[in-house]
């Protein structure tokens, strides 16, 4: 099985995402410094926040090279697989058999790097393959769309063949 590696542009996506959510955890972090922590003399929050303050940059900057560099899928006749992680691989394995609905989606971010999701629905819950460009998300979208037909046509006529023995 062959697996599709991201473009470019979902790296800078991730990083800008990553960034913005870096931000917002730095000012509740302030925020709780400046209102709590400074004003009460805590000196293990003190602590604390630095630690936090830390860790959050750290992952604002490293995270997506890994996630980048996992992030993996393929998609045959049988199904879709999707490999992603940073500190943990996951790997998600969908019939195309068992699929319900389908749909492309951006976000604001998305949309500044011109790259969207394919999510999946299943009867177990969502798959979504993240970060493809837009193009691409939308053949990947409509050759699922016509494999699905595919599918439902053979088990009509399977069931029209049964019902006449």
């Amino acid at each position: 099985m062959t697996y599709e590696k991201l473009s470019k542009r979902a790296l800078y996506c991730m990083y800008t995402a990553n960034v913005l959510a870096c931000l917002i955890v730095l000012f509740i972090i302030g925020a709780v410094n400046y209102f709590w922590i400074i004003p009460k003399n805590i000196e293990i929050g003190k602590f604390i926040s630095g630690v936090l303050v830390v860790l959050t940059l750290i992952d604002a900057f490293i995270s997506p090279y890994f996630r980048y560099h996992r992030y993996r899928y393929s998609i045959n006749d049988e199904c879709i697989d999707i490999r992603e992680g940073y500190l943990f691989v996951k790997r998600n394995i969908v019939p195309i058999e068992r699929l319900h609905k389908l749909k492309t989606a951006k976000g604001p971010i998305d949309q500044m790097f011109k790259v969207a999701k394919v999510v999946v629905t299943t009867g177990g819950g969502d798959v979504t393959i993240a970060f493809l460009e837009e193009e691409r998300a939308e053949q990947i979208a409509e050759s699922l769309r016509r494999r699905i037909n595919e599918i439902v046509v053979e088990q009509k006529e399977n069931n029209e063949r049964k019902q006449q023995v």
